[in-house]
């Protein structure tokens, strides 16, 4: 068992000549015109834990999107990606635990691939609940039998308690495998003793999850600041007494966020020397980037990125850094004027020589894009798991992890 984390790895299992169940995370961006895959890091990642159990029956338990989604469809090009990513045939079958299936895990052998069909096809898997409830589902009793173990690599599912994440854990041993693994490690890293000074980068959208995260970092004296940028700028911007204007008020109630303005106001009233807001803005006038200090507003212009002055400001905060967590883009990156503030703060990452994490989604693609990824430290696989671990919440995954590993020594 590793001490550091509490759980089972694959350095502590043969797996040799088994029947291995594993749950992956390979959700990827899809054109929904042609179901070609845009983007298959996740894919790539997984395939390094894949090729670890070239002695064993491997069979993928994954999902694509959510059903009502554009992208919510098939694995039949997710196996043919990890193929071509593998270098070896990977088989794949249009069922989950019918009797398609089931036929072909039993006809697997040694080195063998299968993916099943898309998981959450099945209604079953959108209940949660506890592990042992998880673990009378149709879909956990009708495959469990079959195997002799479950890896789950499934980072970015580790917050959720469905019956694919959390049911087998119940019933067969199990073990986290490379990504769950490393992901876990580099989080410790940064909450339980993190280099100092260490900063935390908070963007995006989705500001009440990264509220908790924030409150979580400073409250544990984790991080010694946090820079704000994106819609969770505004929201302290707002919460500071700023007028941005109706039409980044309206943004801010769009996106459900107005409960956030309350709860930054509490933070700041406890941190307000270690929150960074932005002192100038870009907005969005006449079809251009058109740089506002702060003081110029109000501005009937929707606010899309951040602005010169605050990326040299945040960018000096950066250089002194020895931990930096980064989560969120500063600004509306799909617009190329308006990616600089995200582009430029992650250079300043890159450049520092800090250990540094990033919480995937469209920070990975960015640095992706400035092929700046290998000077990142760690690139996380799961946005909303990597923020639930900052928030220092309990993931239903790793705590059926932990237990796993308590039966196995018992």
């Amino acid at each position: 068992m590793d001490i550091e984390t509490g759980f089972l790895t694959l350095n502590d299992v043969d797996l040799n000549d088994k029947f291995v169940l594993m749950r992956v995370d390979i959700n990827s961006p899809i054109n929904p015109k042609n179901g070609e895959i845009l983007d298959d890091t996740r894919i790539r990642k997984h395939a390094e834990t894949i090729s670890e159990l070239k002695n064993s029956k491997v069979v993928i338990l994954a999902h694509q999107s959510r059903p009502g989604k554009k992208d919510f469809t098939t694995l039949q090009n997710h196996a043919k990606r990890l193929a071509k990513i593998l270098g070896k045939e990977v088989k794949y079958v249009n069922d989950i635990f019918g009797e398609k299936a089931l036929c072909a895990i039993k006809n697997l052998n040694n080195g063998e691939i299968l993916v099943l069909e898309n998981v959450r096809f099945w209604a079953g898997e959108n209940v949660k609940g506890n592990p042992e409830e998880m673990a009378k589902t149709e879909m956990v009793q009708k495959l469990a039998h079959l195997f002799d173990i479950f890896v789950n690599d499934a980072f970015g599912c580790a917050h959720r308690a469905q019956p694919s994440v959390i049911g087998f854990a119940f019933v067969l041993p199990t073990v986290a495998g490379r990504i769950m693994e490393k992901e876990l490690k580099m989080l410790n890293k940064v909450l339980e003793n993190p280099k100092k000074p260490c900063i935390f980068l908070i963007g995006g959208i989705k500001v009440e999850d990264k509220m908790k995260a924030i409150r979580h970092v400073l409250q544990r004296g984790i991080a010694d600041k946090v820079l704000t940028s994106g819609v969770t700028a505004n929201v302290f911007l707002f919460a500071r007494g700023h007028d941005l204007g109706k039409v980044n008020s309206s943004l801010i109630e769009k996106e459900g966020q107005v409960g956030a303005i309350s709860q930054a106001k509490e933070l700041l009233e406890r941190y307000n020397d270690a929150i960074e807001t932005p002192i100038d803005l870009a907005v969005f006038s006449n079809g251009k980037r058109l740089e506002v200090p702060l003081k110029e507003f109000p501005q009937e212009n929707p606010i899309y990125d951040i602005g010169l002055e605050t990326i040299v400001k945040y960018t000096s905060e950066i250089k002194k850094a020895k931990t930096i967590v980064a989560d969120g883009p500063a600004g509306v990156i799909e617009e190329e004027e308006f990616s600089l503030g995200t582009e430029e703060l992650l250079k300043a990452v890159a450049q520092s020589g800090a250990l540094s994490i990033l919480g995937g989604g469209h920070l990975g693609i960015v640095v992706e894009n400035l092929s700046i990824a290998n000077k990142i430290s760690h690139i996380s696989t799961g946005g909303g798991a990597c923020i639930s671990v900052l928030a220092g919440e309990e993931l239903p995954v790793i705590e059926a992890l932990k237990e796993a590993a308590k039966k196995r020594r018992k």
